[in-house]
């Protein structure tokens, strides 16, 4: 069976993670469509809500290598539940997934569900609403 690519990275983003406000620490991987992974960690602030989710960090990473298109994300964090990008996320990783980008949720357990990103955010508003 093949290693995870995602588990380590995603546990070391959560040990990153600023959340002391909250307690709930989030990790995100994605994967740009060159196939490199860029990590990222929820950071809180007192002026709440003036932080930013772990998904949104990962995707500046990404940007700031000079790419601009995903095709997959992990996130991960404590719990029973899985527990996937929230709608702001979401829409933020609409604006750069390609079709078919898959969404993996994680615990440090490992993988515990995965949707595509057009089944969490269905009739998404994009780019192509602007033109």
């Amino acid at each position: 069976m093949a290693e995870d690519p995602y588990l380590e990275l995603l546990k070391k983003a959560m040990e990153r993670a600023y959340a002391p406000y909250s307690g709930f620490p989030v990790g995100a991987v994605v994967k740009s469509n060159s196939g490199k992974l860029y990590s990222g960690t929820n950071m809180e602030n007192a002026a709440y809500p003036q932080g930013w989710c772990a998904e949104t960090s990962a995707i500046a990473a990404m940007v700031m290598a000079g790419e601009q298109q995903l095709v997959e994300v992990a996130v991960m964090a404590e719990g029973e539940k899985p527990c996937p990008p929230c709608g702001g996320c979401r829409q933020k990783l609409w604006e750069f997934a390609l079709p078919g980008t898959r969404v993996l949720v994680y615990s440090p357990q490992g993988l515990k569900a995965s949707w595509l990103l057009e089944n969490l955010l269905p009739h998404a508003f994009g780019g192509d609403h602007l033109k």
